[in-house]
C-alpha cells in the first residue's frame, strides 16, 4: 500500500471539518470522499458541482451512480466508495460511527484499508482520538474547535418553541405528531428523516430555508453532518430503537444532534420538549463543554473473504477477532440473507463455484429498504440471484413489472413513503454493472419514477404538515411588510394572495384554523391588511340607498344578505336605537359611520310605515279625550282590543270620534284600529317594535299575508295577536278587519232567541261549520250542536192535486235576500213548530230534483208535500239528517269578550207567540205575523248615523 499522509481532524460539530475537508480535495487532481447518508452526500456533490462542474464529478451512493467520463471527484456514501482507485486524496466523514453497531464495521474497514496517495483525512469526534492512535499509528491528529457555543435551555413547550428551531423524534409517528402540532400553532414545519429520498429531502429544506416555515422536525439524520439554519433544537425524547431494543442515547449521541443548532459564528441552544425528561446536569454540562467518554471498541466484520463456497464464505464472515479494540459486529442483514439463502436447495445447488458464490454474495449485500419481514426480502433475493445465474441478467419482464406496479403518485404520505422505499431496492438493482441487460434505460427508468414519487412524497407532506397560508403572512408580519388584502364580489377575502376567510358585512369570518393559537395568528394578519377595505367598505355603505338596506323580524338590521347591526330598545318605542356590528380592527370611525347610516334607514323607514298614526299623535289640534285617545293608540302603535280601552270610548263625544277618524281611525265592534297599519309591511315592522318593548329574547313572527285566519297558539306572547292585526278565538285567530266585516252581520241577528250561520258568514270567514262554531265560542258565544232532517225535493207529481197544507216544510227562495230577512206570515205554515222554521238569514241547500218525464211537470208547491192520488212508495225516501248550530250570546263571562255594539236582545226572554206548543198549555197552532220594524238606535261609532239624528232632531 503507497503511504500517504494520514490526519485525523477531531473535534465537536460545526467546526468546518467537512468543509475543510472539500478543499483539501479540491486542491488535488483526483479524490474520493465517503459520507454517512446519502443526503449528505448529495449536498456535497452539488457544493463541488457549483465550483468545478458536473463533468469532473461523481455521485455514487447504493441508489444513485452519476459518473461521468472525465470523473475526476467522486463523492460516495461510505459503504459504496470504489476500492483500489488510486486516487490522490482520501477522506472518510463521521469516522465515530466505528463504534456503531449496524454500520460500524464498514467504517472501521475504511478506517484501516482506505487510503489516498497523497493525502488520507479521517474527519470526526474527539471520542475518536484513543482509537485512531491505537489503530493508524502514523496518523497525525488535527483538532478543530467550534466556531459558536452551545448552551442548554431546559424544556420548552413546542408552541413556545422559538423560530429556526428543529425537534428532534426518534420514530416515524412521532415526528408527524410534532409536525402536525405545529402546523396547527405556527403555520408548519418542513420533514427530514434519512428514509426519504434526496429530492424529498431537499425540497423540504428548501421550504425550511427560504423561510417558508420557521420548524423542522426530523430524525437523528441531521446530526450527519446536515448543515442546515438552526438556532434551536429540542429533544422530543431521549430513548430510541436500534433495530433490536429499546435504547436510552449515549451523551455523545445527543450532541452530534444538539450540535446542529448554531452556524458558524452564531450561537446555539438545546433542550428537550414534549414528554422528554429534562437532561441530568452532567449530560447537558458535558454536552455544552463536549467532554465525552472516549471510544473503546470499534465494530468488526473480516474483510478477507473467500467464496470457495457457501460454507467457507460464512465462516469467514463469523471469524472472531483478538484485537483488544475491535469487537465483532453483530449478525448483519447481509449475513441474516445468505443464511436464509443457502437453506434454499436451488439456490446451494447453483451456488457451487467461486464465480457463483460471490455472485451470491453481492445479492444478499442489497439493503431491505423496504422493512419487510426476512422472509419476504429472502424470497425477492432468491428470485433475483435465480435470474441472474440462470439468464445471465434480471428479467426485464419482472423487473419492469416490479417497476411499474409502483409507479402511482397517488396516495397518502405513508403509502407514497413506502412505494418510496420499494423503489429504492429496484434502483440498488438497476445500479449493479451487468444485472440488467438494457443497464442505462432501467437507470433512469427506475430514477424518473423515484422523481415523481418523491415530488409526490413532498408535496403530501407540505400538504400534511405546512398551513401555507398561516406561515406566508407569519413571514410577512415578522419582516414588518404591509400586507395586501384583496375582497371580490362575494365577500372572499385573500391576504397576498391567499384566502383567509370571509367578509360578513363589517365582520370578519376567518376561514377554518386548526387550533386557537393558529386562529389568532391567522387573524392577527388577516385583520392587519383588512383596515383599509373597511374603510372603503363605510364609505359604499353609507351612500348606499334604503333599498339596498333591510330589518329581519328579529330586530336584525342588513345590507343585502350581510348582518351590519340590529335594533335596540330605546326611549321611544318609535325611535329604537341601533347596535352596528363591526369588528373592533376596523375602528371607531367605520363603526360610527355604519351605525349613522342604520340609524337614518330605521327612523325613514318608521316614519314612512307609521305616517298617519304618528300624525295621530303629534297632532296639536287634539284636545281633552281625543288626544288622551290618540296616545294611547300610539301605545298600541295602531291597534287596540275595544274591550281594554271600552269606558274611555265612552268617553268620546261625536266631535272627539270625529276628529279621531279623519286620521283614520276606525271605530270596529271589537278593536279600534287603523286599517292602513293592517298592510304587511307595517304588521312587520310594528311586531318587531312591540317586541323591542317588551323585551322580548325571540320575537314573534307575522303571519303570512293574505290569511284571513290562522291557527292560535297556546303559548303566544300576550299581546301578539293584536299587533299581528288577528284576534285569538277559540283554535283560530282572524284578522281584525275580517271580524268586523262579521260583527256587521252579526249586529242583525238573534243573539237571544239564537241564530244560524249563513253562507256570507261562512264564506269571509273561510271556515268550516265547526271551525265557526270554534270561532263563534271564543268571541263569547255559545254554540249549540244538534240534528235534524235533511229537507229533499219530491219525486214526482200529479198535476192538479190538492195540497195538504197541514204537513208542509216551508222552502226559502235561494235567491232570496237572505241577511236580516224575516219570514213572511203569507208564506209560513200555521202548523209548522216554531224550532222547524228556517233561522233568519239562513239559506238552506235544496238537493236537485230527479229528472222529470217532459209530460209530468212539477207545479210550484212546497217542497216536501206529498200529492193526492200518489203511491205510497212514490213518496220521498228515507229521510236524512244534518248538523247545524244554534248560536246564542254567552254573556262578558266568556272570555271576558264584550258583545258587538249594537247587539240587543229581542224580548226579555218570553216565548215567540202565544200559544206555542209547550208554553202554557195553550196548543193551538199560531200564525206568525212580521214584526214591525222597530225604530232602529243610533250607532255612536257611524258618523253618518250621528249625522242623521241630528238632522232629525233639528
Amino acid at each position: 500500500m503507497i503511504s500517504s499522509r494520514i490526519t485525523a481532524v477531531l473535534g465537536p460539530t460545526n467546526t468546518g471539518k467537512t468543509h475543510y475537508a472539500i478543499e483539501r480535495m479540491l486542491s488535488y487532481r483526483t479524490g474520493v470522499i465517503g459520507l454517512p447518508l446519502r443526503l449528505l452526500a448529495r449536498e456535497v456533490y452539488d457544493r463541488i458541482v457549483a465550483v468545478r462542474g458536473p463533468s469532473v464529478v461523481a455521485l455514487v451512493t447504493g441508489e444513485e451512480r452519476i459518473v461521468p467520463p472525465r470523473a475526476a471527484y467522486w463523492v460516495c456514501t461510505v459503504e459504496a466508495m470504489p476500492e483500489g482507485m488510486g486516487c490522490d486524496f482520501l477522506a472518510v466523514d463521521e469516522i465515530q460511527l466505528c463504534a456503531d453497531p449496524e454500520r460500524g464495521h464498514v467504517f472501521t474497514d475504511r478506517l484501516l484499508h482506505a487510503r489516498g496517495l497523497h493525502e488520507t483525512l479521517f474527519l470526526g469526534a474527539e471520542t475518536m482520538r484513543g482509537a485512531i492512535a491505537a489503530m493508524v499509528p502514523d496518523a497525525q491528529f488535527m483538532r478543530r474547535e467550534r466556531m459558536s457555543q452551545l448552551s442548554y435551555t431546559g424544556s420548552k413547550k413546542i408552541s413556545r418553541m422559538p423560530a429556526r428551531s428543529a425537534i428532534v423524534g426518534f420514530s416515524v409517528e412521532n415526528v408527524y405528531a410534532i409536525a402536525e402540532l405545529l402546523r396547527r400553532t405556527k403555520g408548519g414545519a418542513a420533514v427530514v428523516m434519512g428514509a426519504l429520498s434526496p429530492r424529498t429531502r431537499n425540497a423540504q429544506v428548501e421550504m425550511y430555508q427560504n423561510g417558508d416555515v420557521d420548524y423542522l422536525v426530523a430524525t437523528d439524520a441531521i446530526g450527519m453532518g446536515l448543515n442546515l439554519d438552526i438556532s434551536h433544537v429540542a429533544f422530543s425524547a431521549l430513548t430510541k430503537f436500534d433495530g433490536r431494543r429499546m435504547r436510552h442515547l449515549m451523551p455523545e449521541e445527543l450532541a452530534q444532534i444538539a450540535g446542529r443548532a448554531g452556524r458558524h459564528v452564531d450561537n446555539g441552544t438545546f433542550g428537550v420538549t414534549g414528554e422528554a425528561p429534562a437532561l441530568d446536569e452532567g449530560v447537558a454540562g458535558a454536552i455544552c463543554d463536549h467532554r465525552f467518554q472516549p471510544v473503546k471498541k470499534l465494530q468488526w466484520r473480516n474483510g478477507d473473504l473467500q467464496f470457495g463456497s457457501i460454507k467457507r464464505l460464512i465462516a469467514n464472515l463469523e471469524t472472531r477477532t483478538d484485537d483488544i479494540w475491535l469487537s465483532r459486529v453483530r449478525e448483519s442483514d447481509d449475513l441474516r440473507a445468505l443464511k436464509a439463502l443457502a437453506a434454499d436447495p436451488e439456490v446451494a445447488a447453483r451456488a457451487s463455484d467461486g464465480p457463483s458464490v460471490r455472485l451470491l454474495w453481492d445479492v444478499c449485500r442489497i439493503p431491505d429498504f423496504r422493512g419487510i419481514s426476512a422472509g419476504e426480502h429472502a424470497s425477492l433475493l432468491t428470485h433475483i440471484y435465480n435470474d441472474l445465474h440462470q439468464l445471465g441478467h434480471v428479467s426485464a419482464n419482472w423487473f419492469g413489472l416490479q417497476v411499474r406496479r409502483i409507479d402511482r403518485t397517488d396516495g397518502d404520505i405513508d403509502t407514497l413513503s413506502k412505494r418510496l422505499a420499494y423503489i429504492r431496492t429496484w434502483t440498488y438493482v438497476a445500479q449493479r454493472n451487468g444485472w440488467l441487460k438494457e443497464e442505462s434505460h432501467w437507470r433512469e427508468e427506475t430514477r424518473a419514477v423515484e422523481d415523481r414519487l418523491s415530488d409526490a412524497l413532498h408535496g403530501a407532506l407540505t400538504q400534511r404538515f405546512v398551513d401555507r397560508r398561516t406561515s406566508i403572512l407569519l413571514r410577512r408580519l415578522k419582516q414588518k411588510e404591509s400586507l395586501l388584502a384583496d375582497v371580490n364580489e362575494k365577500g372572499e377575502v385573500t391576504v397576498e394572495g391567499e384566502f383567509v376567510g370571509r367578509l360578513e358585512g363589517f365582520r370578519f369570518r376567518m376561514d377554518k384554523a386548526g387550533s386557537p393559537d393558529e386562529a389568532k395568528t391567522l387573524r392577527a394578519a388577516s385583520v392587519q391588511a383588512l383596515v383599509p377595505q373597511f374603510h372603503l367598505l363605510a364609505d359604499r355603505f353609507y351612500n348606499s340607498p334604503d333599498p339596498e338596506i333591510d330589518f329581519t323580524e328579529q330586530g336584525g338590521l342588513m345590507w343585502g344578505d350581510q348582518a351590519v347591526g340590529k335594533l335596540v330598545a330605546g326611549a321611544d318605542p318609535f325611535k329604537p336605537g341601533v347596535e352596528e356590528f363591526v369588528d373592533d380592527e376596523a375602528g371607531p370611525d367605520v363603526a360610527a359611520k355604519v351605525q349613522r347610516r342604520l340609524q337614518h334607514f330605521i327612523d325613514r323607514k318608521i316614519a314612512a310605515g307609521f305616517e298617519g298614526l304618528l300624525a295621530l299623535k303629534n297632532d296639536d289640534t287634539l284636545e281633552g279625550a281625543a288626544k288622551g285617545f290618540a296616545y294611547r293608540m300610539a301605545e298600541g302603535f295602531g291597534i287596540i282590543p275595544r274591550g281594554e280601552v271600552a269606558d274611555e270610548v265612552k268617553a268620546l263625544d261625536q266631535d272627539a270620534r270625529g276628529a279621531l277618524r279623519k286620521h283614520g281611525v276606525r271605530f270596529g265592534q271589537f278593536t279600534i284600529f287603523q286599517p292602513l297599519l293592517l298592510k304587511p309591511a307595517p304588521t312587520r315592522l310594528r311586531l318587531v317594535l312591540w317586541s323591542l318593548t317588551k323585551g322580548l329574547s325571540e320575537f314573534p313572527e307575522s303571519p303570512p299575508p293574505g290569511l284571513v285566519t290562522v291557527p292560535a297558539a297556546k303559548d303566544a306572547v300576550p299581546g301578539y295577536y293584536a299587533m299581528a292585526g288577528y284576534r285569538a278565538a277559540g283554535e283560530r285567530a282572524i284578522r281584525i278587519d275580517m271580524l268586523e266585516r262579521l260583527a256587521d252581520m252579526l249586529r242583525a241577528q238573534d243573539s237571544r232567541g239564537g241564530f244560524e250561520a249563513n253562507p256570507d258568514m261562512l264564506s269571509i270567514t273561510g271556515m268550516t261549520l265547526d271551525q265557526f262554531a270554534d270561532l263563534m265560542t271564543g268571541l263569547g258565544y255559545k254554540a249549540e250542536k244538534a240534528e235534524r232532517e235533511k229537507v229533499k225535493p219530491v219525486t214526482a207529481v200529479v198535476p192538479g192535486a190538492a195540497q195538504d197544507v197541514s204537513d208542509s216544510t216551508p222552502v226559502m227562495d235561494r235567491d232570496a235576500p237572505n241577511e236580516g230577512a224575516a219570514v213572511d206570515a203569507v208564506d209560513t205554515p200555521q202548523d209548522v213548530p216554531v224550532d222547524q222554521i228556517p233561522d233568519q238569514g239562513e239559506a238552506p241547500v235544496i238537493a236537485e230534483p230527479a229528472e222529470q218525464p217532459a209530460s209530468a211537470p212539477v207545479p210550484e208547491t212546497a217542497a216536501n208535500e206529498t200529492p193526492v192520488g200518489v203511491a205510497a212508495d212514490a213518496a220521498v225516501a228515507s229521510p236524512e239528517t244534518e248538523v247545524f248550530y244554534t248560536f246564542t250570546w254567552g254573556g262578558r263571562s266568556a272570555r271576558q269578550n264584550a258583545r258587538p255594539q249594537g247587539d240587543k236582545p229581542r224580548g226579555k226572554g218570553k216565548p215567540k207567540g202565544k200559544g206555542k206548543p209547550g208554553a202554557g198549555g195553550n196548543n193551538k197552532p199560531q200564525r206568525f205575523q212580521a214584526k214591525p220594524k222597530k225604530e232602529k238606535q243610533i250607532d255612536p261609532d257611524n258618523p253618518f248615523a250621528a249625522a242623521l239624528a241630528g238632522f232629525k232632531k233639528n
